[in-house]
């Protein structure tokens, strides 16, 4: 991945269409940082988890969306938009544990979960470590296994340094939210440090009994091969018209769409995740 590549990612993190919905921001404290936060719309609670690099603003129109039929809570993660960084690693297991700490800190007792990238493969771990907190779970563009990563992907991550980062417009953007504007570099290498933190996740992820609704790209950063194992795990993968009910989990695959184009199609995606979360199922010709 090139240094142009990166850039391009950034401009495409700093500017999507702007979401507009009626919210309102506030800070609560979360493990030591002063986590921030939005609530728009009505219904069940339904939580909202960025990707890395990015904040509230930068998921687009789907946080809208959602709010026409749930009361969403948008939160922004360590280092992240408006949310402080603390002297603490960054890890899958932490921001799922600040969830958990967020949850508590406004009342929810249990939600149902969307996350994005980063934020889909923190509900995995929230699932996996706090499952009588989540409802349902939308993960999107995940992995639980570092092998299952795009072989590109993995032969890129031994280039990956803050210079990448440091001087584009992801640290325009940062600094334009950021509580401690001068604290980019460091957050930029603790997002480096997760890329080599150990995921190797299949047991847990077997163990898993909240229904999840996996969405991939069909260019993403993981392989299909690993996200269609992802779905075994978690159940899914059986033949239907069988007299059996079919499984809790569910898989889409968005057709020509990489890794960063999954978030920006607020319409296909609002279509496969609104009947997930209202257990709505296809009616098949047996049935």
């Amino acid at each position: 991945m090139p240094r142009s590549i990166v850039i391009a990612l950034a401009l495409f993190v700093c500017c999507p269409a702007a979401a507009e919905a009626q919210s309102t921001g506030e800070r609560v404290d979360v493990n030591g940082m002063e986590m921030y936060y939005e609530v728009s719309g009505e219904g069940e609670p339904l939580i909202v988890l960025h990707g890395a690099y990015m904040n509230i603003q930068t998921m687009g129109e789907i946080i809208p969306r959602l709010a026409e039929t749930h009361r969403v809570y948008a939160l922004e993660f360590q280092g992240h938009g408006r949310t402080n960084d603390i002297d603490r690693r960054i890890t899958y297991q932490n921001l799922a544990d600040d969830v958990a700490g967020f949850m508590d800190a406004v009342g929810l007792e249990r939600a149902d979960v969307f996350g994005y990238s980063l934020g889909g493969t923190a509900g995995l771990q929230l699932a996996i470590r706090h499952p009588e907190r989540v409802e349902r779970l939308v993960a999107a563009s995940v992995a639980y296994d570092m092998q299952g990563m795009q072989p590109d992907y993995i032969a890129f991550l031994p280039q990956l340094a803050p210079e990448m980062f440091v001087g584009t417009p992801f640290e325009e953007e940062w600094r334009r939210l950021a509580p401690a504007p001068e604290g980019y570099r460091a957050h930029v290498e603790k997002l480096i440090a997760l890329e080599f933190e150990p995921m190797a996740w299949a047991d847990d992820v077997s163990a898993i009994e909240t229904p999840v609704l996996i969405i991939a790209g069909d260019a993403d950063i993981a392989t299909l091969e690993h996200t269609v194992a992802l779905f075994g795990l978690l159940g899914g993968g059986v033949m239907g018209d069988m007299g059996k009910p079919l499984p809790a989990s569910r898989l889409a695959v968005l057709p020509a769409t990489s890794h960063t184009a999954v978030i920006g199609q607020t319409d296909l995606l609002h279509a496969i995740i609104e009947p997930f979360l209202q257990d709505q199922t296809p009616r098949g010709m047996f049935e």
